[in-house]
Parts: structure tokens; C-alpha cells; sequence
């Protein structure tokens, strides 16, 4: 219990940061100057406005300056960065791997949300993804032995063929170079824990891409043929492989007589 609210305290902080990285990146802005200020009256924010959450709740949604409203997606990103740690905490412990996917969680939401507003997955936010994982992974291996090093290798490959693939077939209609460079460094991060997990999550990302987009056609938000940013069914369905990719391989397996 005690890391899940730990981690979920620092994932408050790090969705306040996140929202820096989420503006910025995709501009090609600084991450660390200037300091945060409002878009509007561009008056730098006070540290007692900087709290995540609970600032935004004080200010009622608006800046103190000029009274301009702040969008309730930051408070949201903050949110989602608390839960989503906890429940890296709640999962997995203080441990090693622990590390590499409060990695995962930070950058996936910073990718997701640009993706969602720019159709691109920046490499900038990937490759410190992947770096991140790699060093957290590496750590695990030194403490608790190298078995899981082949597997989670060989899943990487696997996702890296899959959506390279894709990439080549459909000369990159189908998907961009962005999702090609994100899916092995979650095939690793996923193939540490087992082939079960990395192929949940390589399947689930497929899936819950065809049910939203199914769902965006039959409510006439998305036409045929209109491209959907592949990046958040990725995250998606990566996220939830982390998390219960064990158990749901294991029941399919049940459920189909092999296991």
C-alpha cells in the first residue's frame, strides 16, 4: 500500500511536469526555460499557483491575473500521472521494474496526448523512453538474474517486424515512423515480464484501435478512410498488458483447451 501512495504523490508532480513536456516538445520549446506563464497575459505563474491540482481547484479555473480560463486538461494529466503511478506502485512494489514502467507511464502520457493533438509520436519523448527502461531493466537483471533478458529481446523484435512491417506494406498510410520506434521499446518492457504480456499487448493495441474506430464511424465523428492516431491504441493496450497481460493470456489460453 505504502509505495502505490508514494508513487502516486510523485506522480502528481511528475503530470505537472508532463504538461510542460506536452506543450513544449511539439513546438520545439525548452523544457526548462523560460518558466511556466499564463498563454494569455503572459504573466509567469507563482509557485503557489504551480500546485498541482489543487491550484487549479483554488483558482477556479482560471488564471490569477487576467482571469483567462486554464484548460481542466492540466489538472486531468496530473491526475491521470497520480493514478496511473499508484497503480504501478500498487502492482509491482518498490522493485526494479517498478522504475522502468513509472517510465513507460510518464512518457505514455505525454506521447498519447500529443499524439491525440499533433498525429505525431516525437522521438525525443521515445528515446528517453527507451533509454529510461533499458538502464531500469538493466538494474532488475544485476539483482534478480538475466532470464527475462531473451524473452523481452525477442518480444521487442517481434513488435518492432510487426509495425515495420505495417510501416513497409502500407508505406506508411497505415501508421507513422513514430509508432514504428514506440512498439519495441514496449515489446521490451512488456517481454520482461513474459511472452504472455507482450502478446496481449502487441494484440490489444490492434483491437481497441478497431472497437474506437468502429465507434467513431457509427457516431459519424470519423469518416471512412479518415486517419486515426494509431499512438494512444498502442499506449492503450500496452498499459493494460503491463498490468493484467498474465492473467488475460492465460485465460485465452484456457478458454481455447491449451493450456
Amino acid at each position: 500500500m505504502m509505495p502505490a501512495i508514494a508513487f502516486g504523490l510523485l506522480g502528481l508532480l511528475i503530470g505537472s511536469f508532463l504538461n510542460v513536456v506536452i506543450h513544449r516538445v511539439p513546438a520545439g520549446l525548452s523544457l526548462v526555460s523560460p518558466g511556466s506563464a499564463c498563454p494569455t497575459c503572459a504573466h509567469p505563474v507563482r509557485a503557489r499557483d504551480n500546485v498541482p491540482v489543487l491550484s487549479w481547484l483554488l483558482l477556479h479555473g482560471r488564471c490569477r491575473d487576467c482571469a483567462a480560463p486554464i484548460a481542466a486538461r492540466y489538472p486531468l494529466v496530473e491526475l491521470t500521472g497520480a493514478a496511473l503511478f499508484a497503480t504501478v506502485g500498487w502492482r509491482f512494489g518498490s522493485t526494479p521494474y517498478a522504475a522502468a514502467a513509472l517510465v513507460v507511464a510518464a512518457a505514455g502520457v505525454a506521447l498519447f496526448m500529443i499524439d491525440l493533438d499533433h498525429r505525431r509520436l516525437p522521438f525525443e519523448i521515445t528515446g528517453a523512453m527507451g533509454v529510461g527502461t533499458v538502464v531500469a531493466l538493466g538494474v532488475d537483471a544485476v539483482r534478480n538474474g538475466t532470464g527475462p533478458v531473451v524473452p523481452a529481446v525477442l518480444a521487442a523484435a517481434l513488435w518492432l517486424a510487426v509495425y515495420g512491417g505495417i510501416w513497409l506494406v502500407t508505406a506508411g498510410r497505415g501508421m507513422g515512423l513514430g509508432d514504428v520506434a514506440l512498439a519495441p521499446v514496449l515489446g521490451l518492457a512488456l517481454g520482461w515480464l513474459g511472452w504472455g504480456p507482450a502478446l496481449v499487448g502487441l494484440g490489444a493495441g490492434f483491437v481497441i484501435g478497431a472497437v474506437v474506430g468502429v465507434a467513431l464511424l457509427a457516431s459519424g465523428r470519423a469518416r471512412a478512410g479518415a486517419r486515426i492516431p494509431h499512438g494512444p491504441f498502442l499506449l492503450s493496450g500496452a498499459g493494460l498488458a503491463m498490468l493484467a497481460g498474465g492473467p488475460l493470456a492465460a485465460s485465452y489460453l484456457s478458454l481455447v483447451g491449451l493450456d
